[in-house]
This record gives structure tokens, sequence and C-alpha cells, in this order.
């Protein structure tokens, strides 16, 4: 028994891979639910998606869930940054 490791310690198993891909289905569902209702931050989206966002949170681990809605933010704002870079790139020409 190591120094901070209690006898009955629990770990988190695994996901298979039938976990992550009910997580990234139920993901895809939500998220497209969300850009259905012009929101772009989840959690934001009041009464709307409610059975999508259950099935999100139930098939996601909560680390996942974070990662995933930070990703969405900036997938947002990367493509918004190209888009205006190749505006002002075809302004220069």
């Amino acid at each position: 028994m190591g120094w901070f490791s209690s006898p009955k310690a629990e770990q988190a198993s695994a996901a298979t891979r039938n976990d992550r891909q009910r997580c990234w289905e139920s993901r895809d569902l939500y998220f497209d639910c969300l850009d259905g209702a012009g929101v772009l931050k989840a959690g934001e989206e009041g009464n709307i998606c409610t059975k999508e966002k259950r099935a999100y949170e139930t098939n996601c681990a909560k680390s996942w869930i974070d990662y995933f809605n930070k990703r969405r933010i900036l997938a947002v704002q990367q493509k918004d940054m190209l888009a205006q870079a190749q505006s002002q790139a075809r302004g220069l020409k």
C-alpha cells in the first residue's frame, strides 16, 4: 500500500470502444441541437435540447464533456479567425 492510497481505492475503468462511440454520438446529437437553436456555449440553451443534453451527460465522462465543450467554442473562434484572415488576404490582392 502506498503512502496516499487507501485500502479500498476505487479506480475508474477505461472506456471501451462502444462507450467512446456512444459518447461521440451523444455529443454530436447534442451539438447538432445546439447548432439548430443557434447556441454556441453548451449549457446556455435553456429548456431546449434537454433530451440530448441528458444523453450527452450520461454517456460521457465529466472530463470529456469539459473538453468537448471547450473545443466547440475554440473551433468556432478558429473558424472566424481563419475567415477574417482570408478576407484580409483577398483585400490585399
